[in-house]
């Protein structure tokens, strides 16, 4: 009997426990890697020949990762995995993927995809300079080169991920210049009772602002960024802000981290053709998806960050839950039993979420307040006052409308980092709802490519 085909997209923690879960099932998976090792971007595993520990690399969140490691070495004699591999477009039961120049289609039975986040960014003037980076990169360069992204870094945004990388940073013995939050104390002790959801996190979260503190790094909350200020030839020199106080300060520093939570990467969804639906407490665009990860599309399923944002422990529960559903629906048996302790775990991690929301909110004000001459797109440097003038007096109230008269998110990113913000930007110009003003289309292929020598079909 010839096995079903199944593909999973993305070696993160969702994409690990899914191609783990189809194993001990018989079959044999094929897994695209964009990465040149698995552990995704929160697990990313340092170069071979590097040698510093998991306590280093990862702090509180070492053994997790240690064990994510462990579960994908154990399986990789028995899976098809295939790194530094992109899944660049999906069309009627294939994937296109391309490596080393060669692109190539892979039919499936069954398509996983596990495509992960990236950083939520809200622009502030004078973010194009250089030493301006996500907290995302800021972890890469600690991680894949074993660098600091500048020798006294500022990190500024809301969420977990910012006292996170701040203080792998503290450890890795940067110079922590400063750690600037945009949410208020009085949001995050509203949220307590949901955060309570999950003590070990909340613990963490609190010992990492404790010990940030301690090592004398100034962390303040309630802020309001104003401007990066710098030169074209020497990128960042300060950061402007204004306290909770309304006291307008500067810090001195040569590079920022930021980020405000994470966004889906969802074009592969779209590619699919998968419906969305638009989340008013995140004010984002998921795609549809059951707690099972069964997405609108037959034989497509989704998990992790790219689906619903619950964290690394919750991306790995997703896949696995996403390969029993896949299973399933293929004919071969699973225990119920397994599903609904999954399910139950993903229903207590979705409180926890609801609590960061609420308690580290996206600062949408910002994008109101947005100076005309702050740059909101950065591949395409376009500024604010271009994006309200697309609105307002061309009437592009809609995202794709506006990205055809200004090619805001038409850049290499395709929206990535300014899509989100450029849609706020749109709905306050012209007063009309961030859901109506919709989201820009995913596009293949979803990353920029090299020219491809031929196509293979497999």
């Amino acid at each position: 009997m010839v096995q079903p085909r199944v593909v999973v997209v993305g070696a993160g923690p969702a994409g690990v426990r899914c191609a783990e879960q189809l194993v001990a099932a018989g079959l044999r998976p094929v897994v695209i890697d964009e990465g040149r090792r698995d552990g995704g971007q929160i697990y990313r595993r340092q170069p071979e020949g590097f040698t510093r520990s998991y306590a280093t690399l990862y702090g509180s969140e070492a053994e997790r990762a240690a064990a994510l490691h462990r579960g994908f070495d154990a399986i990789r004699d028995r899976i098809d995995y295939r790194s530094e591999t992109l899944a660049w477009n999906i069309t009627a039961g294939e994937l296109h993927v391309v490596r080393d120049g060669i692109a190539s289609r892979i039919g499936f039975d069954a398509l996983v995809i596990c495509s992960g986040a990236t950083d939520r960014l809200m622009p502030v003037k004078g973010w194009q300079l250089a030493g301006t980076y996500s907290l995302g990169a800021a972890q890469i360069a600690l991680k894949s080169q074993a660098c600091s992204i500048g020798r006294e870094v500022v990190f500024m945004g809301t969420g977990p991920l910012l006292y996170l990388v701040a203080m792998q940073y503290l450890k890795a013995g940067a110079k922590v210049a400063g750690v600037l939050d945009t949410s208020r104390l009085r949001d995050q002790l509203k949220a307590l009772p949901q955060l309570l959801a999950r003590p070990r996190l909340l613990r963490n979260g609190l010992s990492f602002i404790s010990s940030l503190r301690a090592a004398g790094v100034p962390v303040l909350s309630g802020i309001e960024p104003l401007e990066i200020k710098g030169l074209p030839e020497d990128g960042v020199r300060s950061l402007v802000f204004r306290d909770k106080g309304g006291a307008t300060r500067e810090i001195a520093c040569d590079a920022i981290a930021m980020g405000y939570h994470l966004r889906p990467e969802t074009q592969l969804a779209d590619l699919a053709r998968c419906a969305f639906r638009f989340d008013a407490e995140t004010r984002q665009w998921f795609p549809e998806v059951s707690l099972e990860g069964r997405s609108s599309v037959a034989g497509v399923y989704l998990a992790g960050d790219g689906a619903r944002i619950l964290g690394a422990d919750g991306a790995e529960n997703a896949g696995r839950l996403a390969a029993l559903s896949a299973l399933s629906d293929l004919g071969i048996p699973v225990r119920r039993a397994q599903v609904d302790e999954l399910i139950a775990r993903q229903q207590k991690m979705d409180r926890f979420r609801r609590g960061l929301v609420q308690g580290f909110p996206w600062p949408v004000r910002q994008a109101a307040q947005l100076p005309d001459d702050a740059i909101v797109c950065r591949c395409e440097s376009i500024t604010a006052g271009e994006l309200r003038h697309v609105a307002r007096e061309m009437g592009a109230c809609e995202a794709n409308r506006a990205k055809a008269f200004s090619r805001v998110g038409m850049g290499r990113c395709q929206g990535r980092y300014c899509g989100q913000a450029g849609a706020e930007i749109i709905a306050h110009a012209t007063g009309v709802p961030v859901e109506l003003v919709g989201r820009l289309r995913g596009q293949a292929p979803v990353k920029p490519l090299a020219i491809v020598t031929h196509e293979e079909q497999e």
